[in-house]
């Protein structure tokens, strides 16, 4: 059959993001969809919006300018050594040490983005800069190199043959243990956050890589992972505790950010292999926003495009903190791409 374009899902609606914004960064609590200003603001959820609005691709001067805020933000968060603070107050007074945790690897991330997307050529070479800064540093945390990793492979899309990008890719891929049984899908003990990262990057990296089994590696991971979070034809995410084997599913509270992290890799499986059965999963993680959830709730204001922080057995947390709004946001920019269908 001749290949067909198709769009599903809504086009991302940014109000609510834009609120949660002032001219140093992001805030990154809500009550309710009023910022918590006196918690200030971190990388971890100013990369995620860059990450986002990059893809986006707007020409919205209210997101351009967005954009700028964010990448300053960034500039004060890395060190000389590349290493990365991550929180900041109202004051613009820097808290913690600077660390390679996963907000190092989000910058990286974002700085990686950045460097695909962008059409500014200053705000594109200052991020290379970042960049290749930070990707001198490695991480002893298998999130954080996979995080830069992703990062590194959206700089490689604009850029094939870095040898920055590259090394840090081939570390983040080596980072991720090897099972530890050969009978057995996942190779940790115990799941606990943004788990669909891993086998996207394996799948992605293996990909850039020519590296067949190492796609397959990922694709069996994201299969396996997909398939113990799928009941009833709707996603039922593990909980923010984590889960093992002998934990009763489902479970709560759930994370808008688990959903996230499972649709872009099932998007970036169905990029590498055409398999229309990752492109249904991008549509059902879209529907759980919508109400296919294990609690039958809305998890968005269509309003505003917030997102809400948790789903609880009785409904949403109905706070609409940073992650849990650009998890919404990322999620409806998956499903409403144009991808091939025959």
């Amino acid at each position: 059959m001749a290949i067909q374009t198709q769009r599903v899902g809504n086009v991302p609606n940014y109000e609510h993001l834009l609120s949660l914004c002032d001219s140093t960064g992001i805030f990154e609590h809500c009550v309710m969809d009023q910022p918590r200003r006196e918690h200030g603001y971190c990388v971890d959820d100013v990369a995620r919006a860059v990450i986002v609005l990059e893809r986006e691709q707007s020409s919205d001067p209210r997101l351009q300018q967005v954009i700028d805020v964010l990448a300053r933000f960034m500039d004060l968060a890395q060190q000389a050594d590349g290493r990365v603070i991550n929180r900041c107050d109202m004051q613009g007074i820097w808290h913690g040490q600077a660390t390679t945790e996963d907000h190092w690897g989000r910058a990286l991330w974002s700085w990686g983005s950045i460097v695909r997307f962008d059409s500014d050529e200053i705000r594109v070479r200052h991020a290379f800069e970042c960049f290749a800064t930070s990707a001198a540093q490695r991480s002893t945390h298998v999130r954080s190199m996979v995080f830069a990793g992703l990062g590194a492979l959206e700089l490689l899309r604009a850029y094939p043959s870095n040898s920055d990008a590259c090394a840090l890719l081939e570390d983040s891929l080596r980072s991720i243990p090897v099972n530890l049984v050969s009978s057995q899908a996942w190779p940790e003990h115990r799941l606990t956050y943004a788990n669909a990262a891993l086998p996207e990057l394996l799948i992605a990296g293996g990909r850039f890589f020519g590296q067949q089994e190492t796609v397959e590696r990922g694709l069996r991971m994201l299969k396996w992972l997909l398939a113990l979070q799928m009941s009833e034809g709707r996603i039922s995410v593990i909980p923010a505790t984590g889960w093992e084997v002998g934990v009763s599913l489902p479970a709560f509270d759930q994370q808008p950010i688990e959903v996230a992290a499972l649709v872009d890799a099932c998007a970036t499986a169905f990029e590498v292999t055409r398999d229309e059965h990752w492109l249904k999963a991008v549509a059902i993680g879209a529907r759980w926003f919508e109400g296919a959830n294990d609690a039958s709730a809305v998890m968005y204001d269509q309003a505003t495009g917030a997102g809400y922080d948790g789903l609880t057995p009785t409904g949403p947390n109905w706070n609409c903190g940073a992650e849990s709004t650009l998890a919404y946001l990322s999620v409806m920019q998956q499903s409403s791409r144009e991808y091939p269908a025959s």
